[in-house]
């Protein structure tokens, strides 16, 4: 056992330092939130898949087009994927994500790709689900904290082989997307937004935590997509994550995913956004 380390007698000095935000909300590049309400309220579907439970499914979206990822018959989370449809190194960077908004998002929050790239994949333009806010016990809804379920955690942990963690599933989808084994193309699978999934982290050892979701049938997060996007999902096997995950004990349902186009002059002056035009010299 190691050694208690003592605090020192200017502890409560340091920390009482006072908190500060490090990417300050006011200096993000803006959405037109009231173009696209007013784009969101002259939608025609154009195409829809229903992602079976414990599994996982793809789609593609065109820019300046809308998607949703919808509850059907029952509670159900589910873990996103989002792709350049032409270029798989840029992808969702959960991360930046969380640091630019928060560790829960919601409407017009957006939706980051990876380094060099940097910019709006897709802008969130409504979610039914946005009054839960935050409850009692620090939670909220579509997280950016947590990784996905895999099937080396799940093994290292100590429960064998488990092939319908939200980590295979994305990447069957994505391998059936581009005509690849699943095993040449999981390292393009990455960190996700868990859509509907209730989480925080503990007050007192601060662990993430998950709790039954408040989701129920007929309720929907919507999407802006601002590049080309090639796009999966996983329903995850912990269906609406009250109890347990990575197995078959919980009752999971089907989600669905439904595609909109809405009228081009509805956009006008919208561009997709460009690659971050840093050079790259990194002081070199």
């Amino acid at each position: 056992m190691s050694e208690k380390v003592q605090a020192p007698p200017d502890a409560a000095e340091r920390r009482a330092k006072p908190p500060v935000v490090v990417y300050p909300n006011g200096t993000l590049p803006p959405s037109d939130m009231a173009m696209l309400a007013a784009a969101r309220e002259r939608l025609t579907k154009i195409g829809e898949i229903v992602v079976p439970p414990r599994e996982g499914g793809s789609f593609r979206v065109p820019q300046g087009h809308f998607f949703r990822i919808v509850s059907i018959e029952g509670p159900q989370v589910g873990d996103l994927n989002l792709w350049n449809a032409d270029d798989l190194s840029e992808r969702f960077f959960s991360g930046k994500t969380r640091a630019l908004h928060a560790t829960h998002v919601t409407t017009g929050d957006r939706l980051w790709s990876t380094l060099p790239h940097l910019r709006p994949m897709a802008t969130i333009t409504h979610d039914t689900l946005g009054w839960y806010g935050w409850d009692g016990d620090g939670a909220g809804i579509h997280d950016v904290i947590g990784t996905r379920c895999d099937p080396y955690t799940h093994r290292l942990l100590g429960g064998g082989d488990y092939h319908h963690c939200c980590h295979s599933n994305l990447s069957r989808a994505l391998g059936a997307a581009v005509g690849k084994p699943a095993r040449e193309v999981e390292s393009h699978v990455h960190d996700v937004l868990n859509v509907f999934m209730c989480t925080g982290f503990t007050r007192d050892t601060h662990q993430y935590f998950m709790k039954a979701s408040p989701v129920r049938p007929g309720d929907f997060i919507e999407f802006f997509a601002e590049i080309d996007l090639l796009g999966a999902l996983s329903a995850c096997p912990g269906g609406d994550c009250g109890a347990t995950h990575s197995s078959d004990a919980a009752v999971c349902h089907p989600l669905k995913v439904e595609i909109f186009a809405t009228e081009s002059k509805l956009l006008a002056g919208w561009a997709p956004p460009r690659r971050n035009p840093y050079g790259r010299e990194h002081g070199a």
